[in-house]
């Protein structure tokens, strides 16, 4: 791009020259070395130029372009002083400058360049505007050294409100603008000069030799020590792709080649050119292998193929190779495999070359443990010192990570204890060590995982979303942080060790910080393994991150999960020891009353965390309905509101929806929510942070309060009817009631405990205590039920061509009756016959309830005479005898 060098003269001429003149003797020095007024000097030895901006063909005929001109004030003029080196010497040198000056006239239109004559006149600084930068007029201004830039820099000019550069080649756009590039493994020269030309027509920069200065390297191969230095800089690696794809969008004028969702879909992928083999690993494992190296673009081959570049080798199972490797064959753990995907780039395979387990130390050890000899009795002994050591060393420590040294801390008990301790001793001891070897945990958790993740400048960019590594740890550092402090005390009181020294004490110091620090983890644990589950299968980098990590010997064999799941069960097992310390501790210790006081501090904080994840999950519940159904009221979410149950059912009737429609009803403590199954599902929904949401398998139909909710029919079991009830319901805008009858799918809950459960929550909202009163026990016919044919083929496919009918019929509708001309014609109608407008308001909103053929004047099935069915309830229905629990 535009060179930013500024001149340093003393004495000397000025000339206006093209960059053609400039040679090897030209110096380019920074502006940091500059007098302040060496380029006023400079402008003031200028003779007088004319700057102009040429349109070139189709160039003038842009309008956009002829605008963005008329804004533009100013150009970058390069400037050439010959000064010399000494005042006894003839040797000259050349020194460059860049300067701005005014542009006068805005612009000028030509079809030819012939039509100027000048355009080589040190007189003029003429900069040519040209569409086309492949068409013989390009080619011939190039040919004549002249500056040439494309419309995308003049709009991108005008709209930073910035100079018209210099540049020393054509410049058609800015996407490349402060790029420096480097190309590695083409082979064809005259690829190479097209992509090096469309870079520098990008306003891009190429080194011949990679430094620290490339921002990307271009490569056709993964091979080469250019490939290994930016490998190990984390310089993006890019296929030549890249280049093209970036000139294709030239015109845009916002658009950068270094963005990141751009510049990702074509990096390099790992396994570009390698052919991999797998040895040593369990089937599903190495299914998953193979299945990740096509992801990231490599290919595998069976065991022994000649063609296999990479042989990857679980050492832990394999001690020797089938057969003799090829020279040209590299042999590597898996962690080469693994490694790879988390840098994003196909790491060096010096570092993890497999080698044979040929130990001459282990066999040494295994032969002075050998009790097949003469001296038997002595090395007995010696192996059951041996044991006895390693029995300690697990005794203190049965999950020994190596501690970081941000977090470890130097232990002060060095003083051997006594060998015989009291009882007391002995439990307080076991909660030193597993409070010790908790804080190991937490230790690991952070140090090799967390800290890696939130780590700034990783090879091949973030492998999570800052929102996610969040979710995942949570609050896992302040947990440590409080436990340090725990540890440190223990280990204070073990060293100075009295059978009246307080532990209660302190765990009641931090009981504060616990229940600070804990419910914030341990409510949103199963979330933080949702997260981890989820980031493993869809971020193959971070698969391959846990990989590494959790198969190093600090995890223990353990994964990510299961090592966070420790602070779910830690403040239990501490309240298990503490009892244990309270029955061996005597009734005259003041310790005594103390560990009791702890141990409730504990009950209390674990009741916390128990009440607010009751609290979470609720409104975790709340939120799920809230996506599963699709125009679900707003007014569903309040503060007081829990959900009780949920129900899958079949509607029996048509007044909510179709007959044999999956319905699924969910009770809350003061309504029901009654959702139908959407026949069309849509599209899932994309969160900002990129977390995709199932669509909604569910369509709103109505939210009734359960004071609406009159009476509860248990309808009796017969040959035609099965897990069947009904609801008599009465909407404040009715003066009838309303009978809606379902039949329960699922077999849990029994319908009998759903039943009461229901009653139980309208009797609640209703404040009434005889809960009972609302069942009663129906007969099929009496309410005119029937489930026979609901599973039936026939049933279905009725009810499938009727559903195709509605659709034909509104399909093929041309006069579709707005909702409010038909509601107008219903107040309308109100009107002639006398009533007020308002009663017919309340009517059009009860209409959601009311059946099409009741309005028919055609009974229903579901909708029949209540009133004569309550008067005959000593034939057709009794009183349930059965009573809530």
């Amino acid at each position: 791009m535009a060179d930013n060098s500024t001149l340093v003269s003393e004495t000397g001429r000025s000339l206006l020259a093209d960059t053609s003149v400039l040679d090897s003797k030209i110096i380019e020095t920074s502006k940091e070395n500059v007098f302040p007024g060496s380029v006023l000097d400079v402008e003031e030895e200028m003779p007088q130029i004319e700057t102009r901006v040429v349109l070139v063909q189709e160039a003038g005929k842009h309008e956009e372009l002829l605008k963005a001109l008329e804004t533009i004030k100013i150009m970058e003029v390069p400037v050439i002083k010959i000064k010399e080196t000494s005042p006894g010497k003839s040797e000259e040198k050349l020194i460059k400058s860049i300067i701005h000056m005014e542009i006068k006239v805005p612009y000028i239109k030509t079809d030819t360049i012939e039509e100027l004559g000048d355009s080589d006149s040190p007189e003029f600084e003429t900069i040519f505007v040209v569409s086309d930068f492949q068409d013989s007029t390009f080619n011939n201004l190039c040919k004549a050294d002249c500056r040439v830039i494309g419309p995308p820099v003049v709009l991108h000019c005008a709209q930073k409100g910035e100079a018209l550069p210099f540049s020393c080649r054509p410049l058609y756009c800015a996407s490349m603008l402060n790029l420096v590039l480097c190309f590695t493994g083409f082979r064809k020269k005259d690829e190479l000069v097209k992509l090096v030309t469309l870079v520098h027509h990008m306003g891009g920069i190429i080194r011949r030799d990679f430094s620290s200065k490339v921002t990307h390297l271009v490569a056709s191969s993964t091979h080469g020590d250019k490939f290994r230095i930016a490998v190990s800089l984390g310089t993006p690696i890019m296929k030549a792709e890249w280049i093209y794809k970036a000139w294709e969008k030239r015109n845009e004028i916002d658009f950068c080649a270094a963005d990141d969702d751009f510049r990702n879909q074509f990096k390099v992928p790992p396994f570009q050119d390698c052919m991999l083999s797998f040895l040593g690993f369990s089937d599903d494992e190495r299914a998953n292998m193979e299945e990740m190296t096509e992801m990231q673009g490599g290919h595998y081959l069976p065991v022994g193929d000649e063609r296999c570049t990479h042989l990857v080798v679980e050492e832990s199972t394999v001690k020797d190779l089938p057969f003799e490797p090829l020279k040209k064959l590299y042999v590597v753990k898996q962690e080469w495999f693994w490694g790879s995907i988390q840098m994003d780039a196909r790491a060096g395979e010096s570092m993890y070359l497999f080698e044979k387990s040929e130990s001459p130390g282990l066999k040494k050890s295994v032969s002075l443990l050998s009790l097949n000899t003469p001296n038997s009795n002595r090395k007995r002994r010696r192996l059951k010192e041996t044991l006895a050591q390693l029995t300690r060393e697990t005794d203190m420590s049965p999950f020994p990570p190596q501690t970081p040294k941000s977090c470890a801390r130097p232990s002060k008990n060095s003083t051997p204890l006594p060998l015989k301790q009291s009882a007391r001793w002995q439990v307080a001891k076991e909660l030193y060590q597993t409070e010790s070897n908790y804080v190991d945990i937490l230790t690991t958790i952070i140090q090799l995982f967390q800290v890696p993740l939130e780590k700034e400048g990783q090879l091949g960019g973030p492998i999570l979303a800052q929102e996610e590594i969040k979710t995942i740890f949570g609050s896992i550092p302040d947990i440590l942080d409080v436990h340090i402090k725990i540890k440190e005390d223990l280990e204070d009181l073990m060293i100075n060790w009295t059978e009246n020294k307080s532990i209660g004490d302190i765990i009641l110091k931090y009981s504060k910080d616990l229940l600070k620090t804990y419910p914030p983890f341990v409510n949103f644990f199963e979330m933080s393994k949702e997260t981890i589950t989820r980031c493993e299968k869809q971020k193959p980098r971070f698969h391959a991150f846990l990989k590494i990590n959790q198969a190093k010997p600090e995890c223990g064999r353990q994964s990510l999960a299961e090592l966070l799941i420790r602070p779910v069960q830690r403040l239990p097992s501490v309240a298990l020891l503490l009892n244990d310390i309270k029955k061996h501790t005597a009734e005259e210790n003041p310790d005594k009353v103390t560990l009791e006081r702890a141990i409730e501090s504990l009950k209390e904080v674990m009741t916390h965390i128990n009440e607010d994840k009751r609290k979470t999950e609720a409104q975790k519940q709340f939120f799920d309905v809230v996506y599963e159904v699709d125009g679900c009221p707003a007014n569903l979410l309040s503060s007081h509101r829990s959900l009780v149950q949920r129900l899958e059912t079949v509607a029996l009737g048509d007044d909510l929806c179709d007959r044999g429609e999956q319905v699924t009803l969910f009770l809350f403590n003061d309504c029901l929510e009654i959702a139908r199954k959407r026949h069309k599902v849509i599209g899932a929904f994309k969160s900002p942070h990129g977390h995709t949401r199932p669509p909604a398998s569910l369509k709103h139909v109505v939210l009734m309060p359960l004071s609406q909710i009159k009476k509860v029919l248990d309808i009796r079991e017969t040959e035609d009817c099965h897990k069947a009830f009904a609801l008599v319901v009465r909407p404040p805008t009715e003066l009838n009631n309303k009978l809606l009858s379902f039949q329960m799918t699922t077999e849990e809950p029994p319908k009998e405990d759903w039943l009461k459960m229901l009653c139980r929550h309208v009797a609640n909202t209703i404040c009434k205590a005889d809960a009972e009163n609302l069942i009663y026990t129906a007969d099929p016919d009496s309410v005119e039920v029937n489930t026979k044919d609901m599973d039936s083929t026939l049933s279905r496919a009725s009810r499938a061509i009727k559903k195709t009918s509605k659709k034909v019929t509104r399909a093929f509708s041309f006069s579709k009756t707005p909702k409010r001309a038909l509601r107008r014609a219903l107040m309308s109608h109100s009107a002639t016959e006398g009533r007020s407008p308002s009663s017919a308001n309340e009517s059009y909103i009860g209409s959601r309830l009311t059946s099409t053929s009741s309005l028919a004047g055609v009974p229903s099935p579901s909708l029949v005479s209540l009133p004569s069915i309550f008067e005959k309830r000593s034939h057709t229905l009794s009183r349930s005898t059965t009573h809530l629990i």
